[in-house]
């Protein structure tokens, strides 16, 4: 199909203008389009796992470094390197110097430098357990028609939380 504006070339970009209850069909090439301001180059977003894997691919490892295997899973760093992925938990501990060093470039440390994880304390689980075998036996005592039982038990739960 040829362009509706200059009518030399092929159309490429398939316009459509709803002005009021009027539509508009052009059909363009690509100069014409880029003359009306209609841009027909789609450029894909960055992602930042775009960059980590680039990042995994420029590794410089010597040859001898790409012999080194994951001795439960098997995988090699050349593996880590096409996929992103590592094989197993242990690969970790097999590909630590390598891993430390492609954590440095991408994110600019080795170390974590963010807040720390702690669990709930002791006391804040037994609860949590208490509150959820309560639960439990408030639905069966309900489930059997033991309706004393079922009150007396959400007023123990109610107490709790």
């Amino acid at each position: 199909m040829l362009c509706d504006q200059c009518k030399a070339r092929d159309a490429v970009v398939h316009l459509t203008q709803i002005v009021e209850s009027t539509v508009t069909q052009l059909r363009l090439c690509e100069q014409c389009a880029a003359a009306r301001g209609v841009e027909t180059t789609v450029s894909t977003p960055k992602h930042p796992l775009g960059d980590f894997l680039k990042a995994v691919q420029q590794q410089a490892l010597v040859p001898s470094v790409e012999s080194v295997r994951c001795t439960f899973c098997g995988m090699s760093l050349k593996d880590f390197r096409s996929t992103g992925r590592l094989g197993c938990a242990r690969c970790y501990a097999s590909f630590e110097s390598n891993l430390r060093e492609l954590l440095r470039r991408v994110h600019g440390s080795a170390t974590h430098a963010g807040p720390r994880y702690e669990g709930p304390q002791p006391a804040h689980r037994q609860k949590a357990n208490t509150v959820l075998e309560l639960r439990d036996r408030l639905r069966r005592a309900i489930e059997q028609e033991q309706f004393e039982d079922a009150a007396a038990l959400r007023d123990q739960l109610r107490g709790m939380e």
